[in-house]
């Protein structure tokens, strides 16, 4: 379903065109899935690659610009440039946070890579979790405050947010395995707005949830499925990633009915009004459409890019075919 609202919440044209092919890699530069996507302030598009060249870099118009990261992460999964276009890398079954400059300098690593922390848990099933612990099992997204704190969702193997310094200090976290306000199961994508709220996409209860600076729970919203990641632009507008339920189903689960949507990309208000949605995972490897939405964000034009842990999800058990599309550009259309 593509479906685009006006102020009033009437129905308008779709307001995007699709591209998953807008990445133009050059030779021997593969993928088999892209785990995140960022955009620096100069209009870089920095894409998290699972593959043998990790960090790749790129323009607008797709050309490719460099690449870097070999060798550094177990696996790559969350990607956040910060104002000064630091890079902040997520490797999650590395246990570890790596801050980079543009051009791939480490900076600063936090968590030990190797040791995850005691949670109980065995494996990146959030199931075998027993207690919440501190950084890192298994950490998942960053995301930056107004001021410059750290806000690390951990993740598959554990159920906290950690909030940090900017210099790398741990300042608290908040959380435990569950279902209740300001409790987390699989705790995946995280966004601060302007005012300092946090949005934590709490995915496997399919809600966002919603806190101040200091960890305390405020409301949640629950007109997602499955949130991967939240991004929230210049006027509050906050983009959903949301993996839906064909994809990436841990063993012995399954969908709430058998109409229950994949993978799809909503947007809100400020307010938790619903402005646009599209995918639903029907044809989830046509342009536009969706098998494993995992990470968004949007350049200075608006456009918004899109990718999809598609091997990982389910490509792996033949789900989808291996050249299904892990990366998106949604152009915006002239006037909208």
């Amino acid at each position: 379903m593509n479906t685009t609202f006006d102020s009033h919440g009437n129905c308008r044209e779709f307001g995007f065109e699709a591209d998953d092919h807008w990445a133009k890699r050059p030779a021997g530069i593969t993928w088999t899935e892209v785990a995140a996507v960022a955009v620096d302030s100069k209009d870089r598009i920095y894409v998290f690659n699972r593959g043998d060249h990790p960090v790749l870099v790129f323009d607008l118009d797709g050309n490719f610009l460099a690449s870097w990261g070999e060798g550094l992460f177990v696996r790559p999964h969350g990607l956040t440039i910060g104002p000064d276009d630091a890079i902040y890398c997520t490797d999650d079954l590395g246990h570890v946070v790596h801050k980079f400059t543009p051009d791939g300098r480490l900076l600063l690593t936090l968590g030990v890579k190797g040791q995850p922390s005691d949670t109980g848990a065995t494996s990146v099933d959030y199931r075998t979790i027993r207690h919440a612990g501190p950084p890192f099992h298994y950490p998942t997204n960053l995301a930056i405050s107004p001021e410059g704190d750290l806000y690390i969702t951990d993740g598959y193997g554990n159920a906290r947010v950690h909030k940090f310094s900017s210099e790398g200090r741990l300042l608290f976290s908040w959380g435990e395995p569950g279902a209740g306000s300001g409790q987390f199961h699989v705790p995946h994508g995280i966004a601060v707005d302007r005012q300092g709220t946090v949005f934590v996409a709490d995915r496997e209860n399919s809600r966002i949830q919603l806190f101040a600076p200091d960890g305390r729970y405020l409301s949640e919203w629950t007109d997602v499925v499955r949130p991967s990641q939240i991004f929230i632009d210049l006027s509050g507008d906050i983009y959903v990633a949301e993996l839906g339920y064909r994809a990436g189903m841990w063993p012995g689960t399954k969908p709430p009915s058998p109409d229950s949507p994949g993978g799809r990309v909503s947007i809100f208000d400020p307010n938790g009004r619903l402005l646009a949605r599209w995918g639903g995972g029907r044809n989830p490897c046509s342009p536009g459409d969706f098998f494993a939405p995992h990470d968004i964000c949007l350049d200075s034009r608006g456009d918004i890019y899109v990718t999809e842990v598609t091997w990982s999800a389910g490509g792996n058990r033949g789900l989808v075919p291996a050249d299904c599309h892990s990366l998106q550009k949604f152009v915006r259309k002239q006037g909208d």
